[in-house]
């Protein structure tokens, strides 16, 4: 009886334990803000095969995106930006309509909320 007994309480352990680290891991997903999900999913979309540099753009051999690309990430940056505060005026004041500048800002805005979130689940930990 007591091997029985003692049996139970170590799977409920071990399946207590596994039950934590799939809520830790799908934590970091899920505290991710929309506005951050579609920003993920516009850089995630330039691997996609109509959306790769074109020979030409290869040419050019610059660590820069073309303009055809930036165009793809500019409107889910400047939704994570509006997301943070920041008002539509000033987000053209201070960019000017720069794509660059837009993704950059967002860019950064994106890593600081990253950063947020890893110290609420460290904090949680």
């Amino acid at each position: 009886m007591k091997k029985y007994f003692l049996s139970a309480v170590i799977a409920v352990l071990a399946l207590a334990s596994c039950n934590n680290e799939s809520a830790s891991v799908n934590t970091v997903e899920t505290m991710k803000t929309p506005q951050m999900e579609k920003f993920d999913k516009a850089f995630k979309s330039l691997g996609d095969p109509q959306n790769r540099p074109t020979e030409e753009e290869k040419k050019r051999n610059t660590s820069e995106l073309s303009d055809r690309r930036k165009a793809l990430l500019v409107p889910a940056s400047k939704e994570l930006i509006i997301s943070s505060g920041v008002t539509e005026a000033e987000l053209s004041r201070k960019t000017g309509g720069d794509m660059s500048q837009i993704i950059v800002w967002a860019t950064q805005i994106y890593m600081q909320k990253s950063d947020e979130i890893r110290k609420n689940i460290k904090s949680d930990k």
